[in-house]
């Protein structure tokens, strides 16, 4: 089988430039791969077949002598996208049996800009149902598992798309972060994930989860990767009200290897009762790497952290009963047959079509909105959610950028968790805080655990500061070889 599966998609672009092969070439490769360890990762809810026959063959077959100019730069590189992000005419269900059937009349505004930068969509990835879940495993179709051990998970609710990058059964993929839903499986599956700053990338296409806390952010093989697909993805869209009319930034040239001066705060928080010790250890060694460079590392407390999971499991099932009441079986997708009354088929179609977990989230939304109990809740949720804001806003007047680590432990079993939901939320803990204060986050490699399971980093900014971000993984990065690691399948 061709090694064109192990590419980055700035290698393989390198490889069109030279002649050396061709995008077709690189799609037989990932499908022969596909084809090899798909049935052990099942990291796809629908795979890209249909899209490569009707959709690609004009980037096919097109030549490119120059890849910079505008509508080349992701020429012949395939994407994998999340399932709940639009494309139109194909599946697209939340890996929900609710959306059975579903194929979107339209394209997220993500998915124009992939196309018109001349990416091959390639294929829906699998994930938690409506991206409720850290693990992957309440999807409608089947748990995926992670590449480095199959039987454990891949984090989520980005798990499908983490687990097709790090098994290389895509070059690239994008994914969606609500709490941490890119930046967890991409620390499990050992890969790049960022969530950008609210309001960077357009969520219009996105079908929403908590639209307070919603962003699309890409999923990658390193750091590079990731610049090259914000480049293509970030911008302001009319179309989505909360997307930000702030100009973007070329994200290749932050790619510097430099933290010399750079200010790094370290929030003694993040270090609680119960963090793994390999992940602490392995976030000291990266810490320690980054000193020696040039930067200041100093602790930095950030009070507030402690209610970020409170205020999130509030703000974030609050709006997702309130998105989803759309779904009842009126309109489209899935609908319960046979049922006398409207009220009926509503109830029933619900009953049959959301998950377990989706029916929890909905019921705990419901009851935070309901009369009595917004103001206790979801209003003092709000106002709780504005202080661990302004605990971000004060560390960023001393500090470039803060790192902590990504998630709490490397990846647990499957079917460890499923049975304590608390335990299995209490999974996002380091991640909560981004989406609650809007800013950007990127979790990048940093180590592995004495079972051979990867350990990510966490690094925040400013807001729409990604540029430090990407300055200072792109620097951890060169100078260590985490990302070069590759799962044995």
């Amino acid at each position: 089988m061709s090694e064109l599966h192990k590419l980055t998609a700035n290698q393989l672009k390198q490889e069109y430039k030279n002649g050396k092969t061709t995008p077709q070439g690189a799609m037989q490769a990932l499908l022969e791969r596909i084809e090899k360890i798909e049935p052990k990762v099942k990291a796809f809810a629908h795979l890209p077949e249909r899209c490569l026959a009707k959709r690609c063959q004009a980037p096919l077959t097109q030549k490119i002598d120059r890849f910079e100019v505008p509508g080349t730069f992701l020429h012949g590189i395939p994407v994998a996208i999340k399932d709940n992000i639009c494309v139109k005419d194909e599946l697209t269900t939340c890996a929900s049996k609710i959306l059975e059937g579903f194929r979107p009349p339209y394209d997220a505004t993500v998915i124009e800009k992939l196309r018109n930068a001349g990416a091959i969509l390639f294929g829906k990835t699998n994930m938690d149902e409506f991206a409720f879940g850290s693990s992957c495993e309440n999807s409608c179709y089947y748990p995926t598992r992670n590449p480095w051990d199959t039987a454990r998970i891949p984090g989520g609710s980005s798990g499908g798309s983490a687990a097709a990058v790090a098994a290389d059964e895509v070059t690239m993929a994008l994914g969606s972060d609500t709490g941490g839903s890119i930046r967890q499986p991409a620390s499990l599956c050992g890969v790049v994930g960022l969530k950008p700053t609210y309001g960077r990338v357009s969520r219009y296409g996105l079908i929403a989860f908590a639209s307070s806390l919603d962003q699309i952010g890409p999923i990658t093989k390193d750091v590079s990767d990731a610049a090259l697909l914000m480049n293509v993805i970030a911008g302001h869209d009319e179309r989505d009200t909360t997307s930000a009319d702030v100009a973007v930034p070329d994200y290749i040239k932050s790619l510097t290897k430099n933290v010399k001066g750079l200010k790094i705060g370290i929030p003694k928080e993040y270090f609680i009762k119960g963090i793994d010790p390999e992940v602490k250890s392995a976030i000291e060694i990266a810490v320690k790497v980054l000193t020696d460079l040039g930067a200041i590392c100093k602790e930095v407390s950030l009070p507030s952290t402690e209610y970020a999971v409170s205020v999130y499991y509030i703000i974030a099932t609050a709006e997702a009963s309130s998105n989803l009441a759309r779904f009842d079986g009126v309109r489209y997708g899935y609908r319960h047959q046979g049922e006398a009354s409207m009220i009926d088929m509503v109830a029933n179609t619900r009953g049959d079509g959301f998950g377990a977990e989706a029916k929890r989230r909905i019921i705990l939304g419901t009851f935070a909105l309901s009369s009595g109990y917004y103001d206790a809740y979801y209003l003092k949720a709000q106002k709780v959610r504005t202080l661990i804001k302004r605990d971000f806003d004060e560390a960023f007047k001393k500090f470039d950028c803060i790192i902590t680590p990504t998630s709490p432990t490397a990846a647990f079993k499957i079917g460890e968790k499923t049975s304590d939901p608390l335990s299995m939320y209490l999974s996002d803990i380091f991640t909560i805080s981004a989406n609650l204060a809007g800013i950007p986050a990127m979790s990048v490699p940093c180590g592995f655990t004495k079972d051979n399971l990867p350990i990510g980093m966490q690094i925040l900014s400013k807001p729409f500061d990604e540029e430090t971000i990407f300055r200072t993984a792109f620097t951890y990065e060169q100078n260590t070889q985490w990302h070069t690691r590759k799962p044995k399948l």
